[in-house]
């Protein structure tokens, strides 16, 4: 079941709504995009860091069935878009970094003849992506994104626009899921079954340092919550192509471990 809240003065708003189960397809194009558990590309120079085709950012693998949640939070980037179809997804989750598995939300970013869409969406992976009808993003709100393993092959997802005070909260199974890693990640999705170019989003921000949200990039392994960085497992998650240039890096952990910007190329 899927539940909305929207905060309305000092009134609450519910709306209870049958769970989705809609392909991600933006309103302004016609492909299918797909977020992706994390596809490994050429190595990447530095200690504690790693090459991915579709990921950028940072993850805490760890021993499976330790890790049971993650809470991450970013700002919307203003993208640049010209003529050509891009896109770029940010979100936090669990699993998809050495798994089949991700639990996961966020938002996508469209560039669509020259004009920049935005989009909530959750996802169970390998379940199709659910564009979430009527949550409204736009460039520069923060958001927050809360994954928590309930038990039984359950997850609950809270996706929250702390700028505008809405919230949805989904929850779903998931068969196989290993609960091994989590992540806060900028993604260039899957769009028709194929790697998508990224946007243009110029630097996208993660964590309370430039969020304001506290708490968030944090992860709870074996019963034990902290920062990212407070991790001796945390990987920093470089995006290359397949030729293994630069496409998207992640900035060094600041000094609470918490709080990171990825940039483009």
């Amino acid at each position: 079941m899927l539940v909305s809240s929207k905060l309305l003065g000092t009134a609450i708003l519910t709306l209870v709504v049958l769970t989705a189960t809609a392909i991600l397809v933006p309103l302004h194009t016609n492909a299918t995009v797909l977020s992706h558990t994390m596809i490994k590309g050429s190595q990447v120079e530095g200690q504690g860091q790693v090459a991915s085709l579709n990921w950028a950012g940072y993850a805490v693998p760890a021993k499976e069935g330790t890790v049971t949640s993650v809470e991450g939070s970013f700002i919307v980037p203003h993208l640049t878009c010209t003529g050509q179809n891009t896109y770029v997804a940010l979100w936090a989750g669990l699993d998809g970094y050495n798994d089949s598995t991700v639990e996961q939300a966020g938002v996508l970013g469209e560039c669509n003849h020259g004009k920049a869409y935005y989009y909530a969406w959750y996802e169970f992976y390998p379940s199709p992506a659910v564009f979430i009808s009527g949550f409204v993003v736009k460039p520069g709100d923060n958001i927050l994104v809360t994954v928590s393993y309930i038990g039984s092959g359950e997850f609950s997802v809270t996706l929250k626009d702390v700028t505008e005070s809405e919230s949805y909260t989904v929850t779903g199974s998931v068969s196989g899921a290993l609960l091994s890693s989590a992540e806060c990640i900028l993604e260039r999705p899957e769009v028709n079954g194929h790697l998508s170019t990224l946007a243009s989003f110029g630097t996208a921000y993660y964590g309370y340092d430039y969020t304001n949200i506290p708490d968030t990039c944090y992860a709870t392994v074996g019963g034990v919550t902290g920062p990212f960085g407070s991790f001796s497992s945390v990987k920093g998650i470089v995006m290359v192509n397949y030729n293994g240039a630069v496409l998207a890096s992640p900035s060094p952990l600041t000094p609470d471990g918490s709080s990171f910007y990825v940039t483009q190329g």
